[in-house]
């Protein structure tokens, strides 16, 4: 039996917007701030969870404070799937993975300790296939919230030329 997906109106984006802000809001405060009750704020996040928009909720935390000192993206090249899949569930330090299109096949974000280990965790994906890595030496965006899309939203930065 599928859920039905509902249509996001205005104070479903408001609901979003607020909770990628802090997800440990209360349901009265989030009901305050997006101007609902706390019973049908409730109901609304519920839906939401239910229809897939809203897919868990996590600390963000210090990799510097935890002990890792080098944040790095690897570029893993072509190889088999399953092994790839199999060695980034085997490897803790992969803390994102992405199967891309392009020249390389995934790009993995890695958490380490120092020049050491990240060389023992490439060290495991040279194996597979050719690797490039590249370390982060900032971030001045990350995990920024995400509201519903709209086409209309989307200017273009040049305007294309035709010949009429």
């Amino acid at each position: 039996m599928a859920t039905e997906v509902p249509e996001l109106d205005a104070y479903d984006a408001r609901i979003l917007d607020e909770l990628q802000r802090d997800a440990r809001i209360s349901m009265a405060e989030l009901g305050r701030k997006v101007h609902l009750s706390q019973p049908a704020v409730t109901e609304r996040v519920r839906k939401l969870e239910m229809a897939g928009y809203i897919k868990g909720y996590r600390a963000v935390v210090d990799y510097q404070r935890l002990g890792y000192g080098i944040r790095a993206l690897v570029r893993v090249g072509r190889a088999e799937y399953a092994r790839v899949v199999k060695l980034i569930e085997q490897t803790p330090e992969v803390v994102n993975a992405f199967n891309v299109t392009g020249e390389d096949s995934w790009i993995l974000e890695i958490a380490v300790i120092d020049v050491e280990h990240l060389d023992a965790v490439v060290t495991k994906f040279c194996l597979l296939t050719e690797t490039s890595t590249a370390i982060v030496l900032n971030v001045p965006r990350e995990n920024a919230k995400v509201l519903p899309a709209k086409r209309e939203d989307i200017k273009p930065v040049l305007k294309k030329v035709t010949g009429r």
